[in-house]
């Protein structure tokens, strides 16, 4: 069976690996100290800093086993290696959507680096999916959850 890849950006993947150094040498000692106090405070059955340590360890070494697997599966995107006028991962793309005039600036990442908030949008987002492949002045309309919107795309550049 073929594994999942996960594309990225190099920015991206360091950004998991940091993660991943993090969890493991920060965060791992200081949930299993947690526990060892809480295990001398004796009766388990009722100890709820017990319980809430392990649920802590039980999410912390589930994020470690998916960033893993992201970093193990995971495919640098190049985009040096892309037309500079083509919308792509690892790009920064800016649309006004039509007739209004609005306009919208998304760095288009791998759905591990996405942050809306932060204007990085995951490869498979309905807009990301409208604009990859599309070039600079195109029209392209993107249906969305919220319904369909045009924009025409007006700037695109490498990802900072």
């Amino acid at each position: 069976m073929e594994e999942k890849t996960y594309p990225m950006t190099l920015e991206g993947k360091e950004k998991l690996e940091a993660e991943l150094e993090e969890l493991k040498l920060v965060k791992r000692p200081e949930i299993i100290e947690r526990i060892k106090i809480a295990r001398s405070y004796g009766d388990l059955s009722e100890n709820s800093e017990y319980d809430s340590a392990k649920d802590e360890q039980a999410f912390v070494e589930g994020r470690i086993t998916t960033i893993e697997k992201m970093l193990r599966f995971s495919e640098i995107i190049d985009d040096q290696a892309i037309d500079k006028n083509e919308v792509s991962l690892g790009r920064t793309v800016t649309f006004i959507e039509l007739p209004d005039g609005e306009e919208e600036t998304y760095t288009i990442v791998g759905g591990a680096e996405a942050s809306p908030l932060e204007g990085k949008i995951s490869n498979v987002s309905p807009i990301a999916s409208a604009l990859i492949g599309k070039k600079l002045n195109d029209i392209v309309i993107i249906e969305t959850p919220g319904g369909s919107m045009q924009v025409k795309i007006t700037k695109i550049e490498a990802a900072q």
